[in-house]
């Protein structure tokens, strides 16, 4: 007899066939690790249910100059802000053009060519797909700014009435992004996909370029579209569908200068990049970057295969990320299978270096800051308060291992023992899974309750560990071990 240790290195390792997660996690939900433990994510409490009638695509938390916090959210039709009490309001202008609450394929005027097909005929299908309206959201001082992209218009809310467009704004823009030297920025100003225009310092109603101002406009060399714009430390990150573009303020009469930082590097949807201090990560088509400060490079991602393999394409506008400041962590959540929300999400810490995954609804989201918890909303415009206790609406934290093999795993295993390593006894059970060959049949076991040690009896050549923690408990697991006796080759 021998004790066989579960020792496996931190996060989800899901490339390829389940084999070849040997020797390490191969899947999880609502977990993560801090070192070599394994622990529940912070639970969940609802802030307020069904705050609007329609999904979130967009929040933006911020403080007024009394120090009162707001969050707005930007939906296909509506624009509304929130106050501290939960009490929302309907701040929508006055002729916002509607959008589409769901992506779709693009069948209407101008979804093809000019001149393809024939008059009369039904246009075929190829691919294209109308994505779902977005705002983006940010706060010029105490007030809001924000762009719809299926409006096109930049608008200001000064805490009262309505939001009204910006005089002397661009028009046919798709997003907007107020910089840390206080310029107003136009994302694909005017329609063009290329072109940046920003207003004066300090005065978002001028933007048409003179000897007093700082007014100006420039449109990059890219062959993608703009789609979004993050605030770094000291410089603005312009990310297209192809590549990166750092901004950098230079003062007159160039006022700002554009580098290309990265190439073959573009984003998947308009909010699924988050800044840390100099740097940001983001979701591209498929795979994670990360911006270091001066050049973008590919993040290594070991649940790659797993999210891009399963993502919606159709939906993939609708993939939000989130930075959760106090763990380390970005969060991207993203449409799987033919879901047409968001059902999914991949963790990347980016302390430790490592990924989780897991199954969440959630649409989009604040960090906390402006409020003490981190604020998600899910495609029901419920608003949740993250990272506070212990309860998941029923949706138990688990992590489950792949196959762990004696040697070369060509001996059959006898594990009669397990030895639990938990901060609290009694609060996870565990499930084994027991195989002879990759591709047999699997046999399940469990699950135990937790006891020192816990009687087991299974045979198997490759076995599997699943530990589910209990609900209301903030548990951890260590090391376990397992008392295995090694058989034959048969």
């Amino acid at each position: 007899m021998a004790f066989v240790k579960i020792e496996l290195p931190a996060g989800v390792y899901r490339h390829g066939t389940e084999y070849e997660s040997t020797g390490r996690w191969y899947d999880a939900s609502l977990v993560r690790w801090q070192g070599k433990s394994i622990q529940p994510v912070g639970g969940w409490t609802t802030r307020v249910a069904n705050v609007v009638t329609e999904a979130p695509r967009a929040c933006h938390a911020w403080l007024d100059n009394s120090r009162d916090p707001y969050i707005a959210i930007g939906t296909y039709n509506k624009l509304y802000s929130i106050t501290y009490s939960n009490t929302a309001s309907d701040i929508t202008p006055t002729g916002l053009v509607v959008g589409v609450d769901t992506a779709a394929e693009n069948l209407s005027f101008g979804g093809k060519a000019f001149g393809t097909g024939s008059y009369g005929v039904e246009r075929p299908s190829d691919g294209v797909v109308q994505e779902v309206t977005t705002w983006t959201l940010d706060n010029w001082g105490q007030n809001l700014v924000g762009c719809s992209t299926a409006d096109g218009k930049l608008y200001e809310w000064p805490l009262a009435g309505l939001a009204a467009q910006i005089a002397n704004s661009p028009e046919n823009c798709t997003s907007l992004i107020a910089t840390a030297e206080r310029f107003l920025f136009a994302i694909a100003a005017d329609g063009n996909p290329r072109k940046l225009a920003w207003s004066d310092r300090e005065d978002n109603t001028t933007w048409t370029p003179a000897a007093t101002n700082e007014a100006g406009d420039f449109e990059l060399q890219t062959d993608g579209e703009l789609m979004m714009g993050i605030k770094i430390r000291g410089r603005t990150l312009f990310l297209t569908t192809r590549d990166a573009h750092l901004a950098t303020y230079s003062g007159p009469p160039t006022v700002w200068g554009f580098e290309n930082v990265g190439t073959s590097c573009g984003v998947i949807s308009r909010h699924a990049a988050a800044s840390i201090g100099d740097g940001a990560f983001w979701m591209g088509r498929q795979n994670f970057f990360l911006f270091n400060g001066s050049s973008v490079q590919a993040l290594p991602c070991e649940v790659m295969d797993h999210v891009f393999t399963n993502i919606n394409r159709e939906q993939m506008s609708k993939t939000y990320c989130v930075h959760n400041g106090r763990f380390n962590e970005i969060w991207w959540f993203y449409p799987s299978g033919t879901s047409v929300e968001n059902d999914r999400y991949v963790v990347y810490d980016y302390a430790e270096s490592h990924w989780a995954i897991g199954v969440l609804d959630r649409t989009c989201g604040v960090d906390s800051g402006v409020f003490t918890r981190p604020i998600w909303f899910d495609h029901g415009a419920t608003a949740y308060n993250h990272e506070t206790g212990n309860a998941y609406d029923g949706n138990l934290p688990y992590v489950e291992s792949g196959p762990v093999n004696i040697g070369s795993g060509d001996n059959v295993m006898h594990v009669t023992q397990l030895i639990p390593d938990e901060l609290v006894q009694g609060e996870v059970t565990a499930t084994f899974k027991t195989r002879f060959y990759p591709n047999t049949t699997e046999r399940s076991y469990g699950p135990y309750s937790m006891s020192s040690p816990t009687s087991v009896r299974m045979t198997g050549r490759q076995i599997k560990i699943r530990f589910t923690g209990q609900e209301y408990k903030n548990w951890r697991i260590g090391t376990m071990r397992v008392d295995v006796t090694q058989g034959g080759k048969r």
